[in-house]
């Protein structure tokens, strides 16, 4: 079971060892981490599971997507490590993985 760590913008952490074979949004929402709204329900059209993502983890996960890139394209508050958490499988390779929530998701 990988662990993931979410941090609010207020600094609060949430380590949750997480099933593998989901999306990590859908983590985020099974253990009521604030901040992760998902409209949507996961379909990459609303980009409220916005999460950044700290270090090197970046590099490590898989290409955005056309359909990623234009959600979001649309956020004015896009940082380099932005990815939408409904995007990125969880995966034992993601043991350790820490993202930060933006301020407006929180």
């Amino acid at each position: 079971m990988p662990k993931i760590t979410f941090i609010e913008h207020s600094g609060e952490k949430h380590e949750i060892e997480a099933d593998t074979g989901i999306s990590v949004m859908e983590v985020a929402i099974n253990n009521g981490v604030p901040g992760i709204d998902a409209d949507c329900g996961g379909a990459c059209s609303c980009g409220t599971c916005h999460v950044m993502v700290e270090g090197s983890w970046f590099e490590k996960l898989p290409e955005i997507d056309e359909m990623e890139e234009s959600m979001l394209g649309l956020n004015t508050m896009r940082e380099a490590n932005s990815r939408l958490s409904c995007q990125l499988d969880c995966t034992d390779e993601l043991d350790g993985i820490v993202l930060q929530l933006p301020e407006f998701q929180g």
